[in-house]
């Protein structure tokens, strides 16, 4: 008979620090940039589309690991606000092609201190000369990982 694994609580689980560590870096985030009217997510949607004009939904949301049904919810919030914009593409008429606005680049732009703000918040507690490290540790889990993500990143 196989011996039952050992567990005294949550506290023994790595999975549930690394669910409050998400609730944490959400808090944070939303707190610093309360006056801006943004997500994390929306955040990352925007970055990406400014670093690459003209990608397709998908494309996009495999490059910051979102699922494509929950992207398309995301991008009609953020064009419904003028932030950002959506074309057909001239290759094939079912792609829409995605672009930040001004006022999304200007919002961008804004936003930029308080999330790098929030970023230090979240490493606050550990020393600087060990954050490099546990930087590299998480994403190693993460990419590692990757493939049993709902949302896989696209690593190509």
């Amino acid at each position: 008979m196989a011996t039952k694994p050992q567990i005294d609580g949550l506290e023994d689980l790595p999975g549930h620090y690394i669910r409050r560590l998400q609730q944490i870096a959400v808090g944070i985030f939303l707190d610093e940039t309360a006056a801006l009217s943004i997500t994390p997510v929306q955040f990352a949607l925007l970055f990406a589309a400014s670093r690459q004009a003209g990608l397709d939904q998908r494309t996009l949301a495999g490059r910051i690991g979102l699922d494509t049904s929950t992207i398309g919810a995301v991008v009609d919030r953020l064009e419904s606000r003028g932030l950002i914009e959506r074309k057909v593409s001239p290759e094939d008429r079912r792609v829409r092609l995605l672009s930040v606005t001004p006022a999304g680049q200007e919002l961008l732009d804004g936003v930029m201190p308080a999330m790098l703000r929030a970023q230090e918040r979240m490493l606050a507690p550990l020393p600087s000369s060990d954050r490099p490290k546990f930087l590299a540790m998480i994403k190693r889990i993460v990419d590692e990982n990757n493939a049993w993500s709902r949302a896989a990143k696209d690593t190509g």
